[in-house]
């Protein structure tokens, strides 16, 4: 099973992506976990969950390199979800980055 963390401002713009990922994750026959939440979420969130890979939405692109530094020691990637991919809800292509990612 993996499990992917989807990061937003609020984590609701996320929500129907995290759907969309969920539909493209069942029918491949992928076992994940996939989730969003806000930004000020991720330290509580780390604490009580271990996470496969941590993607960042477009919005919060800022917050990467803080990020890296922050959770350099976890063993986890962070990215950011493509541009056209997020804004187009497409699932199935940010799945594969997570999954490419998580390996």
């Amino acid at each position: 099973m993996k499990t992917i963390m989807l990061v937003c401002v609020a984590g609701m713009s996320t929500s129907l992506l995290v759907t969309k990922m969920q539909k493209a994750a069942q029918s491949q026959n992928v076992d994940a976990d996939i989730f969003a939440i806000a930004e000020n979420e991720v330290d509580r969130t780390l604490a009580s969950k271990n996470i496969d890979v941590l993607l960042l939405g477009p919005q919060v692109r800022y917050l990467k390199s803080s990020f890296d530094k922050k959770y350099a020691n976890s063993d986890f990637p962070i990215d950011v979800i493509n541009m056209s991919d997020y804004g187009m809800m497409n699932g199935e292509n940010v799945l594969k980055q997570a999954l490419a990612l998580a390996k």
